[in-house]
């Protein structure tokens, strides 16, 4: 029972966004962030499965939302005790600084020990009240995830997702059609009959939808899992899925990287459940931001994110699958880098090897669109040279 009713509940409202690797929670929290239509200022609470994190540099939050990042857990069981340190701190100066909370979860997180931690713990209690669970399923591979048969003791954390949820966005139905969409609607059904089911694309929505919906019951949550309020329940993942990522001072060659990308989604897609990346790419102003589930690569320049005066620019990855090899990941990667200073100048007469063999030209411009070299030849035809190396651009004679 509500010890509150007939009063008004001042506590701050919290939002749980959970989702399986990849199914757009980031992208509905930045739809929330950006949105006027709520007038609220937010706490948003940021777990990556990873060392290396790359959502806060993706993250478009006003200068009044404040963005607390967690880091190298899954915010489910082992960092637990560091979302509680941190609601306490935010809890702290609550009232002149945000309206909510949201807390996204990796992808590889049970809702359920995240809800638990605002009834188990009194300061928690007192400071927070859970408005709401929302689950994002990517409807191009939730049937795989849903379906996946896990070791004895192993939970499906894509179904307990689904299971918690008091909000369930059907995302990607874009990349589906019909058929698959009302398979994946029937299983989601099957598993929660209970919550509100929106299909969406890019997971756009109507943040109204989602926040002070008060849709929490712990009495439904108690009778699917009457060990809910239980602290010392075991919870147990995967050990064959694990994150590897990485991060390092300076720059990519961005066909080296293109190549890389390719030949890991040929090899290793299917085990690839997410991956991501935020890189300083030589040559241009703005970050390179790629992202992709399985095989679903994408990748580009933002001119929403800018390399700003006196920024270091890094390159950050990160990968969660399953049987990854680490060491192979983080030297493909590195591979990548660019290291030495070019072997051209301008001016300089070359050889660049095109579709009719090394034809004769001379270096106009480095570093162009991220390659190495735009070189025009002898027809006035201008080509890129995209790696430094004699495979593609030769020296020529004066």
């Amino acid at each position: 029972a509500n010890e509150r009713v007939g009063e008004m509940d001042r506590r701050v409202p919290v939002t749980i966004v959970t989702g399986f690797l990849g199914a757009g929670k980031t992208t509905l929290l930045n739809h929330i962030l950006q949105s006027p239509a709520h007038g609220l200022k937010f706490a948003v609470v940021e777990n990556e499965f990873g060392e290396v994190g790359v959502d806060d540099g993706v993250l478009k939050q006003s200068s009044e939302d404040q963005i607390v990042e967690m880091m190298n857990g899954c915010v489910c069981c082992t960092v637990r005790s560091d979302l509680v340190k941190v609601l306490k701190d935010l809890g702290s100066k609550r009232f002149s600084k945000f309206d909510a909370v949201i807390i996204e979860t990796t992808g590889l997180a049970d809702p359920a020990p995240v809800a638990q931690t605002f009834f188990v713990d009194d300061d928690i209690k007192v400071l927070y009240r859970l408005d709401g669970i929302v689950t994002v399923v990517d409807a191009a591979h939730a049937v795989q995830h849903l379906d996946e048969v896990k070791p004895e003791g192993v939970e499906n954390e894509a179904v307990e997702q689904v299971a918690f949820a008091d909000r369930i966005l059907l995302n990607k139905v874009d990349l589906v059609d019909e058929t698959v969409l009302g398979e994946v609607e029937k299983k989601i059904k099957a598993i929660n009959s209970q919550a509100a089911v929106y299909r969406t694309q890019q997971s756009k929505i109507d943040p109204k939808l989602l926040l002070s919906i008060e849709a929490f019951s712990l009495e439904r949550v108690v009778a699917m899992d009457p060990e809910f309020l239980d602290t010392d329940g075991e919870h147990e993942h995967d050990s064959t899925v694990t994150s590897v990522s990485f991060k390092f001072e300076g720059e990519v060659n961005i066909n080296r990287l293109q190549t890389f990308i390719d030949g890991i989604l040929v090899t290793k897609g299917k085990d690839l459940f997410r991956y991501k990346g935020l890189l300083a790419v030589v040559g241009m102003d703005h970050k390179f931001i790629f992202q992709g589930v399985h095989m679903l690569f994408q990748g580009g320049f933002d001119r929403d994110y800018p390399w700003k005066k006196g920024q270091p620019r890094e390159c950050r990855f990160v990968f969660i699958g399953r049987n990854l090899d680490h060491d192979e990941l983080k030297q493909g990667f590195l591979a990548c880098k660019v290291n030495n200073k070019l072997r051209f100048k301008v001016g300089d007469p070359v050889l660049a090897n095109v579709e009719k063999g090394f034809q004769r030209g001379k270096v106009i411009k480095l570093w162009d669109e991220g390659n190495p070299y735009r070189i025009r030849l002898d027809d006035g035809v201008e080509v890129w040279g995209p790696e430094d190396d004699d495979v593609y651009v030769k020296k020529a004679a004066k």
